[in-house]
């Protein structure tokens, strides 16, 4: 799925190609591609006709087109494998091409939203004073966000009886972050993904804080991670941070640190990477007799 890094190239790209721009028409060509909008698919493209597009924004990985004087804006959340494309008015169609939404100008582009597994999705919301949209306001602010408060997100950890990696992922504390990056942020850190978080000073949390941000930041200006073709930018390229990753995918591939081989896991449903050597597991709980 993607995570912070790659949704925010797409964001530039939306930025770059589609802001400033009315839309004329739009095609939804499978319901579930706005299966979260209460309307249907007919009331989706009437709703979001006629409407000038302002700055896109971002909140951890869901991502939105301000319909400017609406107060509503269109929340893109990207699943598996959606893809926002800018393609040229008439190019063939992709194979999973959900939704179409041309423009009122005669730039020749068009945007597509395109999902091979359709868990992603469209939907029209509306906004509170700031911008947000409302079904986004429970999500934390990111790392990346110079608003993000590194203070309280420490003081939460302490306070949470889980795990640093339940923590990371977990979008109502600190958005953006997925498995990818909780991987990588902790290897920076040597931190076990299993470290209970009321073991962790002040430092350390806030330690781990800069190397989320670190990560990220260094991702994106790669261009994000891609390890197939399913997210690729709003030009359909891929990024290239993959070959970057010091944990994550490389089970059996020794440390950077300290040439111990990369171990992978199973967590969650998920996988987890670590190295055994540098980010030891912590140490089981002794429970007393008495």
């Amino acid at each position: 799925m993607p995570e912070l890094p790659e949704v925010e190239v797409v964001r530039r790209g939306l930025y770059r190609w589609v802001a400033g721009r009315t839309i004329d028409t739009v095609e939804v060509f499978h319901p579930r591609a706005v299966r979260r909008h209460p309307g249907g698919p007919e009331d989706f493209a009437l709703r979001t006709a006629g409407h000038l597009i302002g700055p896109p924004g971002r909140r951890g990985k869901y991502l939105w087109l301000p319909l400017e004087e609406t107060g509503q804006a269109v929340l893109a959340h990207l699943g598996m494998s959606g893809q926002l494309l800018v393609r040229p008015d008439g190019a063939p169609d992709e194979r999973h091409l959900r939704a179409r939404f041309r423009f009122a100008d005669d730039l020749g582009t068009e945007l597509r939203f395109v999902d091979q597994r359709t868990f992603g999705g469209l939907s029209l919301h509306d906004t509170r004073g700031d911008g947000l949209p409302e079904a986004v306001g429970h999500i934390a602010r990111p790392p990346l966000d110079p608003r993000f408060d590194a203070e309280a997100f420490q003081r939460a950890l302490r306070g949470k009886r889980t795990t640093v990696k339940r923590a990371l992922l977990d979008q109502s504390l600190i958005s953006g972050v997925g498995n990818i990056y909780a991987d990588e942020a902790l290897w920076r850190a040597r931190l076990h993904h299993d470290r209970p978080t009321a073991t962790l000073g002040r430092d350390r949390s806030l330690a781990l804080v800069d190397h989320a941000r670190d990560v990220m930041s260094d991702a994106l200006a790669e261009g994000g991670t891609s390890f197939d073709s399913l997210y690729v930018n709003v030009n359909g390229e891929s990024g290239y941070f993959d070959r970057s990753l010091d944990a994550y995918g490389r089970e059996g591939a020794p440390c950077r640190r300290c040439d111990t081989p990369i171990r992978r896991v199973a967590w969650m449903n998920r996988s987890s990477h670590f190295c055994p050597r540098c980010q030891p597991p912590p140490r089981p709980v002794r429970r007393s007799d008495h």
